[in-house]
């Protein structure tokens, strides 16, 4: 499925790729209805779907992703809701060994997420991975959210890769548009993200069960 020998460097997805999307699906579609009714009084019901609402009416866009802009449209602190609920942080299959095979083959491992930084430092003190990246990067410091071609290259302003000897693995497909049309030369999908849902449906990409199936990772042979 992916030859390493040509690939230096490896762009991984947080939430869905690396981490299992349940806390995420859980926190929002489930925990922040249930406070957001606790907090005004409402029906859980009238909740779920008010915010159901509000969450497709920016889907795909950097305010999707931020916790300012949820904490100022709901009119509760969403980080300290997350804090709430750390404990069902958790990673996905093979996540550890993947990242030290990397390592030890040489590879270049860059995080680029959607997420907040609240949401990027709570998990990385959760889950205590991100001494394993040669770098961390959330799209907010750039203000162009992965589904957008451009994100791409932001991320080469701040940490050049050659995209013809690039890895990127996403759960999310509008992401993997956009790096397909940049030019990406390896992608791959995630076909279960939230462990508790059915495998899903990756159109045209390759993908993964988990980590395991891309093993063994091998040093990349670079030009002299």
């Amino acid at each position: 499925m992916i030859d390493w020998k040509e690939i230096d460097t490896v762009l991984l997805d947080m939430d869905g790729t690396l981490l299992d999307l349940n806390f995420d699906n859980f926190f929002w579609l489930e925990y922040v209805p249930q406070r957001y009714a606790e907090e005004f009084n409402l029906d859980p019901d009238q909740a779920r779907t008010k915010l159901h609402a509000s969450y497709n009416s920016v889907h795909g866009t950097l305010e999707f992703y931020s916790t300012t802009y949820w904490t100022e449209q709901l009119g509760i602190d969403v980080v300290a809701l997350k804090h709430e609920v750390r404990h069902r942080v958790s990673e996905l299959p093979y996540c550890h060994e993947f990242l030290d095979g990397l390592k030890d083959a040489q590879k270049d491992i860059v995080m680029v997420t959607n997420a907040h930084h609240d949401s990027l430092n709570l998990k990385m003190d959760k889950t205590g991975l991100a001494h394993k990246f040669d770098k961390l990067i959330t799209v907010h410091e750039f203000h162009t959210p992965k589904e957008d071609i451009a994100c791409w290259d932001e991320v080469q302003k701040i940490h050049p890769f050659d995209r013809s000897r690039t890895l990127l693995v996403d759960d999310n497909l509008n992401v993997l548009k956009s790096a397909e049309r940049y030019g990406i030369a390896n992608l791959l999908a995630v076909y279960q993200p939230d462990t508790q849902l059915p495998k899903k449906d990756v159109g045209h990409f390759q993908a993964i069960h988990s980590f395991e199936d891309i093993f063994p990772i091998e040093k990349s042979v670079k030009a002299s």
